[in-house]
């Protein structure tokens, strides 16, 4: 038998945030959360501040409006629509835009996003201990993952050996980032979320700065 290693430890999880970088001297805002007439943001990854609206601070960041699903922000006379868990886009100072990521790590510095594969919702948790996007047989049978056709394998997991497939995958998606024909494995048994493995985050710039990490594409 074959053996291939897919989880080590688990080391991130958290909140995805809606975030979006403006200018040469890029000033990153991030939207954690909204409250009737506030917005909750982290600016440059600092400690979350409570804005109403109308509101400005010393880097520049004001909030223009907010409503149920997000909030409008304005820096340096660039605005942008912040919604939580939707789609994020950097903007640079030539215009041009790129998918970025941010992700809040919670007290245990552990990372989780909401994604899709094969346009179906999966939740992940961020490995970077995994070899590859791994998923259980349930969330692959609902993501339409004719797994079975697949290299069999005996996997090494956290919890011991596993039967599972090598797979590739049409798609996987986080927020805004999608890629194509990703290195995948399904194992036999259910898993309780999802596995961002290195298949996906190899093709990311990945940087952690305190509790977030910021993922941006970069092929």
């Amino acid at each position: 038998m074959r053996f291939l290693q897919i989880v080590r430890v688990h080391k991130f999880s958290g909140l995805l945030l809606a975030c979006v970088s403006f200018g040469a001297q890029a000033t990153e805002v991030a939207l954690a959360g909204v409250f009737p007439g506030k917005a909750l943001v982290l600016i440059n990854n600092g400690a979350p501040r409570a804005l109403a609206v109308g509101a400005s601070t010393p880097e520049g960041v004001r909030i223009v409006a907010v409503d149920d699903s997000g909030a409008t922000v304005d820096v340096d006379g660039k605005r942008r629509r912040l919604v939580v868990g939707e789609q994020t886009v950097s903007v640079g100072a030539t215009g041009g835009a790129s998918e970025s990521v941010v992700l809040q790590g919670d007290s245990r510095g552990h990372f989780h996003a909401q994604g899709a594969v094969n346009g179906v919702a999966i939740r992940f948790l961020v490995d970077t201990g995994a070899t590859s996007v791994a998923l259980g047989r349930s969330d692959a049978l609902r993501a339409g993952v004719a797994y079975t056709r697949g290299e069999p394998r005996i996997m090494e997991t956290a919890n011991g050996q596993a039967r599972g497939w090598l797979v590739s995958l049409d798609s996987v998606r986080i927020n805004g980032i999608t890629l194509r024909n990703v290195p995948g494995v399904v194992l036999e048994v259910d898993m309780p979320q999802a596995l961002l493995g290195m298949s996906f985050l190899n093709r990311m710039d990945m940087r952690r700065e305190g509790g977030a990490l910021y993922l941006r594409q970069r092929y």
